[in-house]
């Protein structure tokens, strides 16, 4: 089964190198549609919810690449700080 977001995703990749020179705002994506594009990650979640309620939207920070973090599920180990 593909992921729900993927049309999405993949309308993110493809506007890239346009949305880049909003470097750091945030941008909400339906579908094929980039819909707006935010300073805060909260105002463009607002309008999303607003426009489209409970259907799957995307809001993505305008990055050239994605920090990619790694949680683990192993609770044995403490935690470090």
């Amino acid at each position: 089964m593909a992921n729900e977001l993927d049309t999405e995703i993949a309308t993110f990749n493809e506007h890239l190198p346009t949305l880049i020179s909003h470097l750091g705002k945030f941008v909400v994506i339906k579908g094929e549609k980039i819909e707006g594009i935010y300073d805060t990650y909260s105002d463009a979640l607002k309008f999303g919810y607003q426009k489209f309620k409970l259907e799957p939207f995307l809001v993505k920070k305008i990055s050239p690449s994605e920090q990619v973090l790694f949680f683990t599920r192993d609770f044995s180990q403490p935690c470090q700080v």
